[in-house]
């Protein structure tokens, strides 16, 4: 399965990049780079730079039905970025509303608020995003990992790098199933 990974050009966390990358490269997925800019994207570990990795795939020229499924990495900054460009937002839209299963870790789900794909749903994150949530029409839970299925797509979120194994282990499972 091709699994996008969307990420802004700089502010992405870097375990909760590499740590999802690299268990679905194990698991004999092929994982995707896509940013809203070419080039390469500066990773941090919490506020310092960390790695920078590659872009494969453009956020406008890529398209939601040429993946599986799609995993939102945390860092504060990255999905800040992200729920400000349109295109970014449409991307991530699109998954939900081709029934796609979307896996979002830590401060992620900042992006799946401005998509509007929350409401009704629930699911855990960064402790600092749940009034973010509710206000957005989600319940929010402090879970290490939530898997709801109330609506077209399954949504696997996890609260902190601390989950990662957990989140890996659920979200592996789930795009293993929905790609049956």
């Amino acid at each position: 399965m091709r699994i996008a990974f969307l990420t802004a050009p700089e502010g992405v966390e870097q375990v909760e990049l590499a740590d999802p990358w690299q268990a679905a490269v194990d698991a004999g997925h092929e994982p995707v780079l896509v940013s809203t800019e070419s080039g390469e994207i500066q990773a941090f570990n919490h506020l310092d730079k960390a790695d920078t990795f590659s872009v494969d795939e453009v956020v406008g020229e890529a398209s939601a039905e040429s993946f599986g499924g799609l995993v939102l990495p945390g860092g504060v900054a990255n999905p800040d970025f992200l729920r400000t460009d349109g295109r970014a937002v449409a991307f991530v839209r699109d998954f939900f509303e081709q029934g796609r299963p979307v896996a979002a870790i830590c401060h992620a789900p900042w992006t799946l608020i401005e998509a509007d794909v929350v409401r009704g749903r629930v699911l855990t994150s960064w402790p600092s995003l749940a009034t973010d949530l509710r206000n957005a029409g989600a319940t929010w839970v402090d879970e290490q990992v939530k898997i709801c299925d109330h609506g077209p797509s399954k949504l696997v979120t996890s609260r902190k790098p601390d989950d990662l194994k957990a989140f890996c282990e659920a979200f592996l499972d789930v795009f293993a199933q929905e790609a049956r």
